[in-house]
Parts: C-alpha cells; sequence; structure tokens
C-alpha cells in the first residue's frame, strides 16, 4: 500500500513497506525526481537506515555480552509501518519495536517518519523515541536515489555535484564495505564535481558534514536540478552502483556510519553511534528541493 500527498507544485508517494519515498513527481514540469527501482540496476528508492547504517562486521554486533545478527542498514527499511496521520500535503508513519524485532535489536523504541510539502520541498522528518527503561543506541539515515539524467534528452555525464557551502570537507574512505577512518583525507568539496562512473569505483563518496549543508545535482545543459539539504546530520554517502550504468545517483545524510575497519563489534563503541536514554527523544531532518 502506498499513500500520496500533494500541493501545487509536488505530487510525492510513500510506501507503507518501510515507510519509502517511492515518488516525487513534479506537478508542472511532469519530472520523476526518484528512481523508480528498476531491480536490474538497484531495487529500491530511498530506504530508511535503521537500526544501523551501513555495513557491520561479520554482519552482527555485540551488546551486553550478547550477540545479535543484522544485515546491512538495518530492518526498517523492510518492516511494515503504520500510517498515524495523514493530510493533504502530510503524512506520518510509525514503526515500533516488537517480539520479532527484539531478536535482533533489544531496544524498545518507536521510529516516526514524516514527509511534509512546502512549496517546492519534501521535508523527511526523522524521530526516534526510546520507550524502555534502559539506554538505547541507534544511528538513522537516508538513502534516496535521484533520476540521472533528470530530462530524457541529456545523459548522465551531462551533470554534477555542487557543495553548499564552497569548502573542504573531511572525506572519509572505505576498506572494503567498512569505513576507514585512519586514512581519512580532504575532500575538495570547494568546487563542483562532474558526475562520471568512476567517481563511484570504490563504493560511496563520504564526507563528514558540520552545520548547514546543501548538494545538488545539476546540469548547464537544462534548467532542472535536484537538492538535499539538512543541518545536523554528520555524515553524507554519495552513491551510484559501478561499474553498471545505472541512471540515478543517491545522497544520502548520515547520523551513523558504517563500521570502521578496527571496530570491536560493541554497539556501545561504534563510531557514529546515537545514545538515548529512557523516555528520550531524538530527532533530526532533511530536505529535498525539485527545480
Amino acid at each position: 500500500m502506498t499513500v500520496q500527498i500533494e500541493n501545487e507544485y509536488l505530487i510525492a508517494t510513500i510506501a507503507e513497506d518501510g515507510a519509502e519515498l517511492v515518488s516525487l513527481k513534479s506537478k508542472k514540469n511532469n519530472i520523476e525526481y526518484i528512481w523508480q527501482g528498476d531491480p536490474a540496476f538497484w531495487g529500491r528508492h530511498a530506504p530508511v537506515l535503521f537500526p544501523v547504517v551501513g555495513r557491520l562486521k561479520e554482519d552482527q554486533y555485540t551488546y551486553e555480552e550478547h550477540t545479535y545478527p543484522m544485515s546491512q542498514h538495518g530492518f526498517a527499511r523492510d518492516s511494515l509501518f503504520e500510517v498515524i496521520e495523514h493530510g493533504s500535503e502530510l503524512v506520518s508513519l510509525s514503526l515500533k519495536s516488537s517480539k520479532d524485532s527484539k531478536k535482533v535489536y533489544p531496544f524498545d523504541f518507536e521510529l516516526i517518519l514524516s514527509y511534509a510539502l512546502e512549496a517546492d520541498n519534501l521535508v523527511v522528518n526523522y524521530q526516534v523515541e526510546n520507550t524502555g527503561n534502559s539506554e538505547m543506541y541507534f544511528s538513522i539515515g537516508g538513502h534516496p536515489a535521484f533520476n540521472v539524467p533528470l530530462e530524457q534528452e541529456l545523459s548522465f555525464n551531462d551533470y554534477y555535484l555542487s557543495f553548499s557551502p564552497k569548502k573542504s570537507r573531511t572525506q572519509i574512505p572505505l576498506a572494503g564495505p567498512f569505513a576507514d577512518f585512519e586514512h581519512k583525507t580532504l575532500g575538495q568539496t570547494n568546487t563542483s564535481l562532474d558526475i562520471r562512473r568512476e567517481l563511484f569505483k570504490q563504493d560511496a563518496i563520504i564526507f563528514e558534514t558540520k552545520g548547514v549543508n546543501a548538494f545538488t545535482i545539476e546540469t548547464d545543459e537544462g534548467p532542472h536540478s535536484i537538492s538535499l539539504s539538512y543541518s545536523d546530520m554528520p555524515y553524507v554517502g554519495i552513491w551510484s552502483p559501478y561499474p553498471q550504468e545505472a541512471p540515478f545517483v543517491c545522497i544520502e545524510p548520515w547520523c551513523g556510519i558504517a563500521d570502521d575497519v578496527n571496530a570491536t563489534g560493541n554497539l556501545v563503541d561504534k563510531k557514529g553511534i546515537n545514545k538515548l536514554g529512557p523516555s528520550d527523544v531524538f530527532k533530526t531532518n532533511y530536505t529535498i528541493t525539485a527545480k
């Protein structure tokens, strides 16, 4: 099942499965901005990453001397959410802990995803509440995939990625699927980056981000672009499958990151992990702007 919200600019469609944004379409130019999930390349659209972001060593972690299995990016993207609010321009969906979730994640929680249209913006809100009596540890992030090209007469190589503010950012390389913090470098995000297949030869490009950031996929060959912006998420990943000729690029804002190459597997010590006390609530959001 899916639900729709719309205003005079955009129509957004969200699936109850995974609370995933599956379409963002302009009512003015009829452009579909979200990748439509062709499984020949990648069968998803914009999955929600929770309670981990990225890959864990041996696809497992330890907490209080117990070992739990956890697949890449966690289980929320494959879980059925409940619609708890639905207006013309807003929808909220909820996922709560259960007996099944506790087999892989021993915490009581409620995760609420809200999507709100504001002019030509879609604001994606994350809310995590610790509904248990002990501390909980989690990561959360987005993985929206955007069509590149946006216009049929253009090509993948016609586009570039621009950064705001234009300044260098710390880049975290990957060693296989794991973050290699020991070999951080300075990424040249003070200038635009041409979108080419070779960018993704080592998988995702990952940057540390502080404060307000915006990332825009645009072209000098046409007027249309897509931007993703936020103010308080510490990492971003840029990804497209390599070497496939996949016609999309993901801009992934993260509060969390894959295990470091030196990770112990202990969830409490994991790089980028977030902690909530009993009854505490974590909130963050990002905005997609379609032009």
